[in-house]
């Protein structure tokens, strides 16, 4: 694991493990140096790994900014606390997973600043590598009297589980012998059976106030091609049961999970205990610990409704700049550290809360305002013309690559007699307090001479097309006039004969609606119309538009170069963030 140590900002899950660790409660625990049974690990060696977490995503979709926040936690933690931290692919699912998946999820997780390896371990598992154990598993568990294949229909199941306030009632499976169920799951397996024919359930009790126990499925009939496996399996474990067994193969020791797992907690601890006392995993068991997921306004993060935006065409892809993926959002601009620095600043809680789309923006900000080089843009050209100035002359002008660092040194760029200004800043007829062009004001132009405006060009229409004034030649930044005349405004510049053409991509939040999917909202109506603009616009000189450089165009916010379609030639900026909320009401 590569990045930092995250602050030790104290939450329960701090508290939790350094509470194991005092115990000891794992000091002892075995690992072999690979996953497996408890024939496996009871050869193995006491554990150099003070603590073992994992994130485990299932490959039928990109990453995104909810991910980020259990990536932290798991990498982070296990970091800080001497450990490791295991990727696996929850991939139990064959109908939805796909390899394109699996390089994606590996790729933004080292490009948020982490890795899997500890010591010599490669610890990059797929959970497709336990069915053979998970059979195995299940098989004892029929043994044991505690599952049972249940030929009920899905639907039946479904109205034989009860409710809220009723107790379930019985399959007229539930009580078949061991024998039975297991030819009828040997059957399963070798695809005897239809999909919904027939199911492993676990036997625990229809009766429980949590229906997360009343005989949950285990295993379930599926005739599907696996992108790992192929067809070796048409039968498949239920993830709530995959996944403590995945978790005691690998011998984690906390199992962090959002807090819709809370319910299944029971399941969890019932399965790895069976288990255990059948002799087929080793104590300590791993401990599942719920924490609050990341809800972020204006945001959808369901993969269904995300693949629904690509597949509908309403997005250019998983990783449009639009999108809440980390694809997405690496593409935006965001930096790895500005996303880690939001992850931080949310901390952990075991209460639910929706967080402002503006505390992401703000990360990015205070990443980059210390460390990224500043720029001119002009985005809406409107041509300045200085006409006592010499008619193909230029001098050089100098202004520091930021403020903030002095190290950094300064850049140069030409000033001439016709510039590009913003649009914005010239009024024929101006309102109060507008202190920028406007016949008879001084403006200066930043980091070059103070000039007063003389008057406007127009087209036929009476747009006007072109702004004339006359610059004071002693003004000039950086030299003894430069105070001798005070102005109220100042704006930015560059020089037309020198400027770099390119192509800007305005970007915006992809929905008007904090909350757009709550409730009974269809998501796509609150489609923010304006959420992507292309122009044409001019940028200083000597600008390196380098995939994934960062920048700040003053006056404009952070841009990054575009890191498809950017080249040297043909410079493409996406915006990643204003310099302030522009949302705020």
């Amino acid at each position: 694991m590569t990045a930092a140590p995250t602050p030790s900002t104290s939450n329960f899950l701090r508290t939790i493990i350094e509470r194991d660790l005092a115990d000891g409660r794992y000091a002892g625990k075995l690992w072999a140096g690979r996953p497996g049974p408890a024939s496996v690990q009871q050869e193995g060696k006491v554990d150099t790994a003070r603590i073992r977490t994992r994130f485990p995503p299932e490959p039928n979709g990109y990453l995104h900014i909810g991910h980020a926040k259990s990536i932290c936690i798991n990498f982070g933690l296990a970091l800080d606390y001497q450990g490791a931290c295991h990727l696996r692919f929850d991939d139990t699912n064959p109908e939805k997973e796909e390899d394109e998946y699996v390089r994606a999820i590996i790729e933004a997780v080292q490009w948020l600043g982490f890795d899997w390896k500890y010591d010599n371990e490669e610890n990059l598992y797929f959970a497709s590598d336990y069915f053979g154990f998970m059979y195995e598993f299940a098989r004892a568990l029929i043994k044991s009297g505690d599952a049972y294949v249940d030929e009920q229909s899905p639907e039946q199941m479904r109205e034989t589980r009860g409710t809220l306030t009723e107790k379930g009632t019985d399959s007229p499976w539930r009580n078949r012998p061991v024998e039975e169920s297991l030819l009828r799951f040997e059957e399963m397996k070798a695809g005897k059976h239809p999909d919904g024919a027939m199911a492993l359930r676990a036997k625990i009790d229809m009766g429980s106030p949590n229906m997360n126990m009343r005989d949950p499925v285990i295993y379930r009939i599926r005739h599907a091609a696996h992108h790992r496996t192929g067809n070796d399996w048409c039968i498949y474990p239920m993830y709530t049961w995959a996944h403590p067994v995945e978790d005691a193969l690998e011998r984690i020791t906390h199992s962090f999970c959002t807090l819709e797992f809370e319910d299944q907690r029971p399941f969890y601890e019932w399965t790895l205990e069976k288990l255990a006392d059948l002799g087929h995993l080793q104590r300590p068991l791993p401990q599942q610990i719920e924490f609050a997921r990341l809800n972020l306004s204006y945001v959808v993060t369901s993969k269904r409704k995300l693949l629904e935006l690509v597949r509908g065409g309403h997005v250019a892809g998983w990783d449009d700049p639009r999108m809440p993926t980390l694809a997405g959002l690496r593409r935006r601009g965001y930096t790895p550290a500005s996303i880690r620095l939001f992850c931080e600043r949310l901390g952990v809680s075991k209460a639910d809360s929706r967080i402002d789309y503006s505390v992401l923006e703000q990360a990015l900000r205070d990443d980059l305002d210390p460390k990224a080089e500043r720029r001119v843009a002009v985005l809406d050209p409107l041509k300045l013309v200085i006409t006592n100035y010499p008619e193909g002359q230029s001098e050089i002008c100098s202004a520091p690559r930021n403020p903030h660092d002095p190290d950094a040194g300064r850049r140069e760029f030409p000033f001439s007699r016709e510039l590009w200004i913003e649009k914005d800043d010239f009024r024929e007829d101006p309102p109060k307090k507008y202190f920028r062009l406007f016949p008879g004001n001084m403006v200066r132009l930043k980091y070059g001479y103070v000039v007063r405006c003389t008057g406007c060009v127009k087209d036929a229409d009476g747009n006007v097309v072109e702004v004339h004034a006359e610059y004071l030649p002693d003004t000039k930044s950086g030299t003894p006039g430069a105070d001798s005349v005070r102005v109220k405004g100042n704006i930015t510049w560059v020089s037309v004969e020198h400027a770099v053409a390119a192509e800007v991509r305005l970007y915006d939040r992809l929905f008007t609606d904090p909350h757009p999917d709550s409730g009974d909202k269809n998501f796509l109506d609150a489609i923010n119309p304006d959420s992507f603009q292309t122009i044409q616009a001019w940028i200083e000189p000597g600008i390196q538009a380098v995939p994934e450089n960062y920048w700040q165009f003053e006056r404009l916010g952070y841009f990054v170069a575009d890191r498809h379609d950017s080249t040297v030639e043909r410079p493409v900026f996406n915006r990643s963030t204003t310099l302030r909320d522009t949302w705020v009401k």
